[in-house]
């Protein structure tokens, strides 16, 4: 189980109704080709021994004894593989018929789970044949050994403490509180279910948004096995519909109308750590008891979409609706602001880059739900050293095009003055004649707001204060930090999703391809002198590395708590064709140096505005030391 990944099938062999010798011999198959594959453990569909829809027949001896035997061949049949087995069967206990799952593991049974929640309503008449579960775990003999017998089990592997699953069947689900819930309330990482749900029209989206929405809920992994081909066809027909869900997203979904076997890799270390970060999350598991395997490992290549854009949804459509979201939270947030302060004036920086650009649409919005005027927006340009034409006349054209105020001060003189002062060489372009720019501009901005009373609107994005690549009371510091939980890979398609869906202000033509213009240009500070061609000389992603892969980083060393060698696996299987693993060594080691070094600076960060699961706001979502070591994190 390699990082914590565990392979879980389901499986819908075809039925043959009323004969379990024939359908023992069709579970077998499958149980060794999910072994086969790699998977720890495979789930059949309620009453898979016998067929769901035997109706009286369930009543016949014949039927419920050769279950019983069907069972133990499997078990038998199945003894010298390494896999959780779940299969579906009615068991008679104490004189009552039970719809159960017996749940197999190496040549043992390790517990039976009844049904608790009987459908007998439309189409279902379950309670004709079957009794309900017991509200206490009982016991029951087969082959002479005792064999827990209840809802309240929990199966442990000794070898993974993270992998605990329970069992839930069919109906269990949508009752008012599924028996998963109270499963998970114990300490189960996994649910597997047993069903056997007929196929109407719109029963799919219902079931698979149930099955999400309840793995979402209990932070767990929950495998859905469904009955197929092979039911009697008599009144419903059923589809084999199989889902494996994590957390609220679904990893494999079969295709309606055909047998057979889905395959997903769970992260059971995710939602571990997922239920350590979540304090809501309790825990009560008395009156359970637990049955112990050992699983041992697994071998298999990770068959699961890592994203390496985890910040960009991939869907055009649920990008659009994001940006749409993101932009319209940053213009709330700054709207609240301003009207809280009862200002008419803001000052923003301009540079012609993206995160200069981002806040201008920010403040741009604002304005427009205030029913104010954008001249009230000063944007302020401050060519210096680094600054090259091209940026420079993006950034101006986009105010004349927004109709903001616009104020040029060149600061070239000022900081040669300054390095007059401090005895700098201007000669050197070290850290001093960057961070002298970058806290001139500060000041400029700051005492313009004093000006024109109103308030600085800060750039900077999430992937410079994870990086720290801000310069400390300089470009870090502002009255609002609009763009501060906006990592830079999600910027350029929030200013293209403008560019493309021009609203408001930016109906003007010449917005979209001054926009278009902007995103084509390198990410760069400006700090140092042009080229000889008069371009930007200095590229951010030369000095701190590349941001997609920083915000990958960012996204599963914050959001997802995974461990150095996890991003690194993660990471090559995202980036395969692009980074090499030693290139991505070399940037997390930078990125894990910067991000502990750098805390400081997120230590008294302005306000801003949430807009994703991922902040480092100190009021917020990340509380560090600022003299935290990262050692033990690479």
């Amino acid at each position: 189980m390699e990082f914590g990944f565990l392979r879980v099938a389901a499986a819908t062999p075809k039925v043959y109704l009323a004969n379990c010798k024939k359908n023992a011999e069709e579970i077998v198959k499958n149980i060794f080709d999910a072994e086969k594959e790699g998977a720890s453990a495979v789930v059949f569909p309620e009453l898979s021994i016998t067929g769901y829809t035997c109706g009286d027949l369930f009543s016949r001896p014949e039927l419920i004894d050769g279950a019983k035997t069907a069972l133990t061949d499997i078990a038998e049949k199945t003894k010298n593989i390494n896999i959780i087995s779940c299969v579906g069967l009615p068991f008679e206990f104490d004189g009552k018929l039970f719809n159960c799952c017996g749940v197999l593991h190496k040549g043992e049974i390790l517990g039976i789970i009844p049904k608790t929640s009987l459908p007998n309503y439309n189409e279902f008449y379950e309670k004709r044949w079957f009794t309900e579960a017991f509200p206490e775990n009982r016991q029951t003999v087969l082959n002479n050994k005792k064999i827990p017998f209840g809802t309240n089990i929990l199966f442990r592997d000794t070898n993974n403490k993270d992998f605990v699953f329970s069992v839930e069947i069919c109906e269990d689900l949508w009752g008012t509180i599924p028996p998963s819930s109270y499963h998970v309330k114990a300490g189960a990482t996994v649910i597997f279910n047993l069903s056997a749900g007929n196929e109407i029209t719109g029963k799919d989206i219902y079931r698979k948004e149930l099955v999400k929405s309840q793995s979402a809920r209990l932070l767990c992994g929950y495998i859905y096995a469904c009955a197929g081909e092979g039911e009697s066809t008599t009144d419903v027909v059923f589809s084999g519909h199989n889902i494996i869900a994590e957390n609220g997203k679904i990893l494999k979904e079969s295709k309606r109308f055909k047998n057979g076997i889905i395959f997903a890799d769970i992260d059971i270390s995710y939602l571990r750590s997922e239920r350590i970060k979540n304090t809501s999350f309790s825990l009560d598991s008395k009156n359970y008891e637990t049955v112990f395997f050992t699983l041992g490992e697994k071998n298999f290549e990770l068959n699961r979409y890592i994203d390496p854009t985890p910040f960009v949804p991939r869907d055009i459509k649920e990008r659009d609706k994001r940006c749409e979201e993101i932009i319209t939270i940053q213009s709330l947030g700054l709207k609240k602001r301003i009207s809280h302060i009862g200002c008419k004036n803001i000052v923003v920086g301009i540079s012609g880059g993206l995160d200069s650009t981002q806040a201008l649409i920010v403040c741009s919005r604002a304005f427009e739900l205030l029913g104010l005027d954008n001249k009230g927006i000063i944007a302020v340009t401050m060519p210096c050293f680094g600054t090259t034409d091209r940026t420079y006349q993006n950034a101006i054209s986009l105010c004349e095009a927004l109709g903001t105020t616009i104020i040029e001060i060149d600061i070239n003189e000022a900081v040669l003055k300054h390095f007059k002062d401090l005895g700098h060489n201007p000669e050197i372009h070290d850290l001093t004649y960057e961070n002298s720019q970058a806290r001139e501009r500060t000041q400029v901005l700051m005492d313009l707001s004093s000006k024109y009373n109103g308030f600085v609107v800060g750039t900077g994005d999430l992937s410079e204060l994870a990086l720290g690549f801000a310069t400390y009371n300089g470009d870090h510091m502002s009255m609002y930090g609009v763009n501060a939980s906006v990592p830079k890979t999600l910027i350029r398609y929030l200013i293209k999703y403008i560019a493309d869906n021009p609203t408001g202000h930016f109906k003007n033509k010449s917005v979209s391809k001054i926009l278009l213009d902007i995103l084509d240009t390198p990410v760069s500070p400006e700090l140092l002198p042009p080229d000889k061609a008069g371009e930007i000389s200095q590229i951010t992603e030369d000095i701190v590395g590349p941001y997609e892969l920083h915000d990958f980083f960012l996204y599963n060393f914050t959001r997802m708590s995974f461990s150095a060698d996890k991003i690194i696996y993660l990471a090559k299987k995202a980036f395969k064709d692009k980074y090499s693993e030693d290139t991505i060594k070399k940037w997390l080691n930078i990125f894990i140096k910067r991000f502990f070094a750098q805390q400081y600076k997120r230590s008294c960060l302005p306000d801003g505005p949430k807009v994703g699961s991922v902040s480092l706001s100190p009021r917020g979502d990340w509380r560090m030391p600022s003299d935290a070591l990262s050692d033990m994190f690479f």
